[in-house]
């Protein structure tokens, strides 16, 4: 069955029943990056080799660490024959650190994995199933259990059903929210595609994002539901939570929008159209914010300015929208404490309906 003969049953894709058997073994290359992340790593790769019905080659990036994670990799390698190890005698960055694990991958299918990160049992397997049962799909994922405590939560391990959407759709609606709706390990390639359209781009932030849209751009892409594809860890130590605030998030999404439509996918026939949608989704977006930031207070003004710049920015336009317009009549009450303005409870819990009914369909479908 072909993503188009699905296209023409039905206009919206249909939830399809998961197949149970497959044509082959597939091999799949895991990269692993690590920087000072020696006390994580060791659980890390044990995820990947523990994977069944899949040949998995495993590839530690030590990104020039300081703590003990490159004796920890190189022990690793030696007691296992489908570990490997890069060592950087300089550090070069996340997105250097993938790229040159993913350079030397062997696997049909590739898997990118932080060393704090873990996939669930069987994940591999359930999601090269996907890829190999839809050759026109170049990206697989799923849904991710984010954890903080050492307990790892209970994953659901079989797959209920598979969505599998025509690429540009699945951009096209990305463009429309101006959301990442990908956190990273929960996430399958085809290795093929990777080096055919370029790894990881120099952002930041939002190199992982911008890697998921540039594929969608020239493949079909799949969602499998039912079963949790890898725990995702929180901390106080990780790269985002210490280099990442609202601004710089919202700064890398629409940085990771930019590098897309001016690399491969700029020669798409509809790419003038996307771009102005995503641009007017994000300029949208920061007016939104900005009406928050009044609402909070004078304390908040430069936060308030320094959003409707960007809405500017993004989008000349935007001050002859009608959420522009409502901002002047609401800035004469700055002076006034947040509860008593007309506006701040309203847009308070507007934003946060608005928030739950995202993350519930997020949750739900893979998309918001």
């Amino acid at each position: 069955m072909t993503v188009q003969e699905i296209k023409r049953r039905a206009p919206k894709p249909p939830r399809l029943k998961p197949l149970e058997t497959r044509a082959y073994r597939p091999t799949v290359s895991v990269v692993i990056s690590c920087y000072n992340y020696a006390r994580f790593l060791p659980q890390a790769v044990h995820s990947c080799l523990s994977q069944q019905d899949v040949d998995v080659e495993v590839i530690v990036v030590d990104d020039a660490s300081t703590d003990d994670s490159a004796c920890v990799a190189r022990e690793l390698s030696r007691n296992h024959g489908n570990v490997f190890f890069i060592q950087h005698s300089a550090n070069v960055g996340p997105v250097g650190s993938f790229n040159d694990g993913a350079r030397t991958a062997t696997g049909e299918f590739l898997v990118r994995l932080d060393a704090d990160d873990l996939l669930t049992p069987g994940s591999l397997a359930r999601s090269t199933l996907v890829a190999q049962s839809f050759p026109s799909v170049g990206l697989v994922y799923g849904h991710p259990l984010h954890f903080s405590s050492q307990r790892l939560p209970r994953p659901r391990l079989n797959a209920s059903g598979w969505t599998i959407w025509p690429g540009r759709e699945w951009l096209a609606g990305r463009c429309r929210s101006g959301k990442n709706v990908i956190t990273s390990p929960e996430v399958l390639m085809r290795r093929s595609l990777v080096a055919q359209l370029g790894y990881l781009s120099p952002l930041a932030h939002s190199h992982d994002m911008e890697l998921w849209l540039r594929l969608s751009s020239f493949s079909d892409v799949a969602y499998i539901h039912g079963a949790d594809q890898a725990w995702h860890r929180e901390h106080c130590q990780s790269l985002s939570a210490t280099s990442v605030d609202e601004v710089v998030d919202f700064r890398e999404r629409v940085a990771a929008f930019d590098v897309l439509f001016s690399g491969p996918a700029g020669g798409l026939v509809d790419v003038a159209h996307l771009r102005d949608t995503v641009r007017r989704t994000l300029a949208m977006e920061a007016l939104r914010t900005a009406r928050h930031e009044l609402a909070r207070g004078s304390r908040y003004a430069a936060l308030y300015k320094q959003w409707l710049d960007l809405a500017e920015q993004l989008d000349p336009r935007a001050a002859e929208n009608a959420r522009w317009e409502r901002l002047e009549p609401s800035a004469r009450f700055q002076s006034l404490p947040p509860w008593l303005r007309p506006e701040s409870l309203a847009l308070r819990l507007h934003g946060r309906i608005r928030s739950e009914l995202e993350w519930r369909r997020w949750h739900r479908t893979g998309v918001s």
